[in-house]
């Protein structure tokens, strides 16, 4: 709660000197931003402890008002340098930031780059970054649905490292390769003495098409324990009409069984994203979606299947103001074995609505 009140004491302040912009500019080169999310879940599987599924992330509290998401955040900018810190709360960061040390935990952005063409836009990057991977980021008003997607949630939604990028001069190709400390890490986890790596492409051929490859190869545990882990994300975006887009997405991630082995498990996750714009002020959206991980490399369930769940969603979203947005969604999942805990029993359903207040500037 004191989270919540101190966001909403600085949204206080600022909002009056930023309702025709997003951001507020000091000169040329210095922008500040802030993004704020409150919510509310109703799990009709009533967890008692209010703390929903291990394998979500955002919106993941039952019955009670709270912080998604508060954000701060200040960047830099001139010809051949650039820099950005961001600082949150909510329990988004409570929930993703718990293997990391306690004075991280509220470090959402920390990072700087250089231009090192001065005829090609060629910049490294080092530092505390959002993923590379993946279609949904931790900022609610940028993705089609109000609530995060299997894949986004048990994929990297930040990293730590540095990436050598390229932007072609007519925009259309965007080039990249990382070195990291992890997947979804700023520190590594002890005993861990390897890199990894990853790599990003995406290609515009105009403003109505979106075309996205992004990777990850690299091992994520001990010394004793290493185990290579090889994942790609593939998805597009098409504005098909003025009012209607869709997104189709496919993760499918490889894990060695043990140090050493030549056998590996396998999860996948294709999606369907769709998003109808009825006027400036109304907009519905949907999701289909699948997940497999049967042998638990990313979600644990200890069942014969292991995870295997479709999940399904609808959302109708209503622009207050321009920088203010309510959204509410039914989402539900139905599983291949019982993994949803209702009164004491699994069941192999699970039913939810969400809503959500945001506003930024």
């Amino acid at each position: 709660m004191r989270n919540t009140i101190v966001i909403g004491i600085m949204l206080g302040i600022f909002f009056p000197k930023a309702q025709s912009s997003d951001s507020l500019k000091i000169g040329n080169k210095f922008t500040f931003s802030a993004y704020a999310e409150l919510f509310y879940t109703y799990d009709f599987n009533e967890p008692a402890n209010h703390h929903r599924q291990d394998f979500l992330y955002s919106y993941n509290r039952h019955n009670e008002l709270n912080l998604n998401l508060g954000l701060i955040k200040g960047s830099y900018q001139n010809d051949r340098f650039r820099a950005n810190l961001a600082l949150m709360a909510g329990t988004y960061a409570q929930d993703n930031m718990t293997s990391e040390q306690a004075a991280l935990r509220y470090v959402n952005e920390a990072n700087i780059g250089i231009k090192i063409s001065k005829t090609k836009n060629i910049w490294i990057d080092a530092g505390i970054m959002p993923s590379h991977i993946g279609w949904e980021s931790a900022i609610g008003k940028d993705n089609f649905n109000l609530t995060r997607s299997f894949a986004a949630e048990n994929s990297p939604y930040f990293e730590t490292g540095a990436k050598i990028s390229y932007t072609s001069g007519n925009g259309k190709w965007f080039l990249s390769g990382l070195v990291l400390n992890g997947w979804q890490r700023v520190a590594k986890a002890e005993g861990n003495q390897s890199l990894s790596f990853g790599h990003q492409v995406t290609y515009k051929p105009n403003n109505k098409i979106t075309l996205n490859s992004s990777s990850f190869i690299g091992n994520d545990k001990t010394k004793e324990e290493k185990r290579m882990r090889y994942f790609h994300d593939l998805h597009g975006n098409f504005q098909l009409t003025e009012q209607f887009s869709t997104l189709l997405g496919f993760d499918i991630g490889a894990e060695q069984k043990e140090k050493g082995s030549k056998s590996y498990n396998i999860w996948y996750s294709p999606n369907i994203l769709m998003k109808y714009q009825l006027n400036n002020k109304w907009t519905l959206a949907g999701r289909l979606e699948y997940y497999n991980d049967k042998n638990g490399v990313i979600i644990k369930t200890e069942t014969p299947n292991g995870f295997q769940t479709f999940g399904y969603s609808l959302n109708v979203d209503y622009a207050i103001f321009k920088n203010v947005i309510f959204r509410t969604e039914a989402r539900g999942f139905s599983s291949k074995d019982a993994i949803f805990m209702k009164n004491n029993e699994y069941k192999q359903g699970n039913f939810f609505i969400t809503t959500s207040l945001a506003a930024w500037f």
